[in-house]
């Protein structure tokens, strides 16, 4: 005769931690005045008991769904995706869920989602996408956190990457190692994180800086093409600070078909730090990461802490750091 198994309850926990059903319940959901032990103690007991609470009972009593949303605009997932995890490792810790939408750059679509956000009832809403330009706020009516494209509003909750360090530690890094050559190749002029990176290599590099700034779109095609107009326009050049990782992989494969050495003869530096296209490069890209997973961290814990009434309004930026490798020291 098989013996059936019959879930744990609430009152199994509470009996084998030594409390009351209310305390583990307060234990377990996050909630009331309780000290460290008591609700480790608890936990402790739910885990050897296999205890699942249950999110609709807990929902109801609470008041609350225990999930969030995740609006972006960031199709293929470069950016979103790491911010998505780090804001997931955060989240998790609260036993918050994470509803991902991605509106594609579409004002009607983003406003479909935020309906069937609302109709949820989720807690908070998280915003990001491929973009650092400001954009117009969301009218959610839960806590809203804005990770990598910033609200417009300085009075929401934003986080963004240090872009103007990364460029600068990027030069920097070049004139360390003697380059005095040094030219800027980037992506469309009337991007947001291309004038800041401009910006911050024109600073930086000053007196090295050879010719005018090369704008173009954002691919491997305009790095190639622009390594070789560098190359007729200043042969002497001897060191290229990149606005993105994909024109910097064209930058090296156009220095390459010319008969010039990277890093030996011209020292290559990316942005981004995205591993599908810096690692393949040949050779390996020295670039700038983002930091988007310690970014979509920071996010999931301040949106938990509005959630829970204290927010933390204004614009947070957020470290990134020079990665070396192989495209300006040899290995």
């Amino acid at each position: 005769m098989t013996e059936s198994l019959v879930p744990a309850r609430i009152v199994d926990v509470a009996a084998l931690a030594g409390v009351s059903a209310g305390t583990a319940s307060k234990a377990l959901n996050g909630t009331g005045q309780l000290r460290a032990e008591t609700r480790e103690r608890v936990r402790r007991a739910a885990e050897q008991l296999g205890f699942t609470p249950d999110a609709v009972g807990r929902g109801l009593s609470s008041g609350r769904s225990y999930t969030v949303g995740l609006i972006t605009t960031d199709s293929f997932g470069r950016f979103s995706i790491p911010i998505m995890l780090g804001a997931e490792n955060a989240l998790g810790a609260g036993e918050m869920s994470v509803l991902l939408c991605d509106s594609r750059d579409d004002p009607l679509r983003e406003q479909h989602y935020l309906r069937t956000l609302q109709a949820r009832r989720v807690d908070g809403i998280i915003v990001t996408g491929r973009r650092t330009d400001p954009r117009p706020p969301l009218a959610a009516g839960v806590p809203v956190v804005y990770a990598f494209t910033p609200s417009q509003d300085p009075h929401d909750t934003s986080l963004v990457a240090d872009q103007a360090g990364g460029a600068t530690a990027a030069v920097q890094h070049v004139l360390d190692l003697g380059r005095r050559r040094v030219a800027h190749v980037t992506g469309p002029a009337d991007h947001h994180a291309t004038q800041v990176r401009r910006g911050a290599v024109e600073r930086a590099a000053g007196e090295a800086l050879v010719g005018p700034v090369l704008h173009g779109d954002w691919s491997e095609r305009w790095g190639r093409h622009a390594a070789d107009l560098l190359l007729r326009r200043h042969p002497d050049v001897d060191a290229v600070t990149c606005g993105s990782d994909q024109i910097a992989r064209g930058i090296c494969d156009g220095l390459r078909d010319a008969g010039r050495r990277v890093p030996e003869d011209v020292a290559v530096v990316g942005f981004d730090d995205w591993d599908v296209i810096a690692l393949a490069s040949r050779p390996p890209l020295t670039t700038v990461n983002l930091g988007l997973e310690a970014l979509g961290r920071r996010a999931g814990e301040l949106l938990l802490a509005a959630v829970a009434g204290t927010a933390s309004p204004g614009m947070t930026t957020m470290p990134t750091r020079l990665v070396v490798r192989e495209s300006t020291v040899p290995a």
